[in-house]
């Protein structure tokens, strides 16, 4: 997968990319992701990406001109065909279902706004999707884009060791991760859940199973309330739940 993101701020988008699992992955040809300046594609001597609004208000707009510049030379960069994505709040929610339905693309062009936003006639000419993080308002693009390079990319097969590194992770599966522990067995007086050192797998994964089906239901019963829970198992599950609740 080849993601190109378009940018006043490259080095700083490269230098986030280009580290960790993700680094390592491009090290290793499973993904591409490069940072394009913009500001390279304006006529003007004084490289400006952006003018006053139509119609008055404060602040300034990206002007349509540069970013499809941009846009046009890097598209003709690789042959894949390219979905590209305004990261704007008046955008759908990113999910993770999205991460996982834009892995399986191969390539996409990601466009970080600034100021007042962008030009809606290159948004309605160029844009195929807009995505939010959520209800709330950054000053630019660059850190959402990043979000969503960093979720897409490490479902991209051979990114991540082994499926299974996501597979139990939250929200792969429409809830939320059981709780992790990690050595010493006790810490500050507290023990790790003695069925987890029990070397029991078939038990480890019921009771993790149950700690996903609780946490959901205690934080996110949006989530909870779309969960199928039907099995025979989490039938059983739930019971348990009901009466360690009642014991508290």
């Amino acid at each position: 997968m080849r993601v190109d993101i378009l940018t006043l701020f490259p080095d700083t988008v490269g230098d986030v990319l280009s580290e960790s699992i993700l680094g390592r992955a491009q090290e290793r040809g499973f993904i591409r992701i490069e940072a394009h300046q913009i500001r390279t594609y304006t006529t003007n001597k004084q490289n400006q990406v952006d003018d006053y609004p139509y119609g008055g208000g404060r602040g300034a707009v990206m002007q349509a001109d540069p970013l499809y510049r941009c846009w046009e030379a890097v598209k003709a960069m690789a042959p894949e065909p390219v979905h590209t994505i305004y990261l704007s709040p008046c955008g759908k929610t990113f999910t993770q279902v999205d991460a996982i339905r834009l892995s399986k693309l191969p390539r996409l062009v990601l466009v970080c706004g600034h100021y007042e936003g962008i030009d809606q006639r290159f948004i309605d000419e160029c844009v195929d999707e807009e995505i939010s993080l959520g209800d709330f308002v950054l000053t630019g693009g660059e850190i959402a884009a990043m979000a969503v390079t960093d979720a897409v990319c490490r479902m991209v097969p051979g990114v991540l060791a082994d499926p299974e590194c996501f597979e139990d992770e939250s929200h792969y599966n429409g809830m939320l991760e059981y709780p992790q522990y990690s050595r010493p067995a006790v810490w500050h007086g507290r023990e790790v859940p003695a069925i987890l050192l029990s070397g029991d797998h078939k038990k480890v994964a019921l009771w993790r199973r149950k700690m996903s089906i609780r946490r959901t239901r205690d934080r996110r019963p949006d989530m909870y309330e779309k969960l199928d829970l039907s099995s025979k198992q989490d039938k059983k599950l739930l019971a348990e739940i009901a009466e360690e609740d009642n014991g508290q």
